[in-house]
C-alpha cells in the first residue's frame, strides 16, 4: 500500500511542496484548500507534468477533508503569509484560528498521522497543533531550522564561493529574529568557518540569516518565500517515509533538554518513521546558551497568548 501525504494549503508553499514530493515519488499526495477549484487545478496541472518529468505520483486536489483520510503525514501550510513590515508575531491570532480548525479536521480523518507544521509563527503554531490534536510530541513538529540552516549555508557559500554541498551548519532557537546560528558548528569540508573568514563577515552572515525571511518579503512586495520552505519540509517528509534517520534542526517539543521545558524550540533532531526519534543536545557556550534562552523566551511570550 502506497504512503499518503496530505498538504493543507494550496498556496505557493503547499503547491510547491506537492511538486517537490511528487517528483521524488514519495507518496500519493492530497492537496487541500478552502478555495474551490484552486487545489484541483494545481493538482491537475502537476499530474500533467508527469509524462514530461517521468514520475507516476498520484496527486489529488480537494476541498473536502474526507479525501485526506488515512494520511501517513499531514503537512500544514495553511495561514496568511507575512506582508511587508509585518512581524511573525502579528500573524499569531489569525493563523491560530486557521491552524486550530485545520488540525481538528485532519485528526478526525487521520488519527495516526504525523503532523509537520509550516504555518507562521512556526513555533507557536506547533503548540496549537499539539494542543488541539493531543498527539504525542514525537508526532507533532515543525519545519524551521532546516530552512534557517539552508539560508545560513547559502550565504556562507556565496561569501566563500564554494559548493553548498561541502557546507554543514546548525541554527537553533525559534523561527524568527532571535534564532541562533552557530558559527562554531559551521564548517566547509570539515574546516570551521572561523578559520575561513573574519568575525565581521560571520556576524554579517548571521544577521542576514536572521532577517532572511523578511528580506524576501520585502523584495517580493506581496507574499513570502516558498521555494526554500517547501523544499525544507519535503526533506522532513522524505526522512519519515524512508526512515532515513536524518539529523536536522526542527521545532521540537522540549521537556528539559537545553534547560527548556514545555516549549517548541528549534534543535537538532533525528527524524525517522516515528517522527521525532531523538533530540540531540549540543554542548553550548555560555553565550550560545544565553542566546538560545532569549529565543525560547520570545517563543514562550507568544505561546502564553494562545487560548484554545
Amino acid at each position: 500500500m502506497k504512503n499518503k501525504v496530505t498538504i493543507v494549503g494550496g498556496g505557493n508553499v503547499g503547491a510547491t511542496a506537492a511538486h517537490w514530493a511528487a517528483e521524488k515519488e514519495l507518496a500519493d499526495i492530497v492537496l487541500i484548500d478552502i478555495i474551490e477549484g484552486m487545489p484541483q487545478g494545481k493538482a491537475l496541472d502537476l499530474m500533467e507534468t508527469r509524462p514530461v518529468e517521468d514520475f507516476d505520483t498520484k496527486i489529488t486536489g480537494t476541498n473536502d477533508y474526507k479525501d485526506t483520510a488515512n494520511s501517513d503525514i499531514v503537512v500544514i501550510t495553511a495561514g496568511l503569509p507575512r506582508k511587508p513590515g509585518m512581524s511573525r508575531d502579528e500573524l499569531l491570532d489569525v493563523n491560530k484560528k486557521i491552524v486550530q480548525g485545520v488540525t481538528e479536521q485532519v485528526c478526525k480523518y487521520s488519527p495516526n498521522a504525523i503532523l509537520i507544521i509550516v504555518s507562521n509563527p512556526l513555533d507557536a503554531m506547533c503548540h496549537v497543533a499539539k494542543m488541539v490534536s493531543k498527539f504525542p510530541k514525537h508526532r507533532v513538529f515543525g519545519m524551521a531550522g532546516i530552512l534557517d540552516t539552508a539560508r545560513f549555508r547559502c550565504f556562507v557559500s556565496m561569501e566563500l564561493n564554494v559548493s553548498v554541498e561541502d557546507i554543514q551548519a546548525m541554527v537553533l532557537g525559534g523561527h524568527g529574529d532571535d534564532m541562533v546560528p552557530l558559527p562554531r558548528y559551521t564548517t566547509v569540508a570539515g574546516v570551521p568557518i572561523t578559520e575561513l573568514m573574519s568575525k565581521e563577515k560571520i556576524d554579517a552572515i548571521v544577521s542576514r540569516t536572521r532577517k532572511a525571511g523578511g528580506e524576501i518579503v520585502a523584495l517580493l512586495k506581496t507574499g513570502s518565500a516558498y521555494y526554500s520552505p517547501s523544499a525544507a519540509v519535503v526533506q522532513m517528509v522524505e526522512s519519515v517515509l524512508k526512515d532515513k534517520k536524518r539529523v536536522v534542526p526542527c521545532a521540537a517539543y522540549l521537556e528539559g533538554e537545553y534547560g527548556i521545558r514545555d516549549l517548541y524550540v528549534g534543535v537538532p533532531i533525528k527524524i525517522g518513521t516515528n517522527g521525532v526519534e531523538q533530540i540531540i543536545e549540543l554542548k553550548l557556550t555560555d553565550e550560545e546558551t544565553a542566546a538560545l534562552n532569549k529565543s525560547a523566551n520570545a517563543v514562550r511570550e507568544l505561546v502564553q497568548l494562545i487560548t484554545i
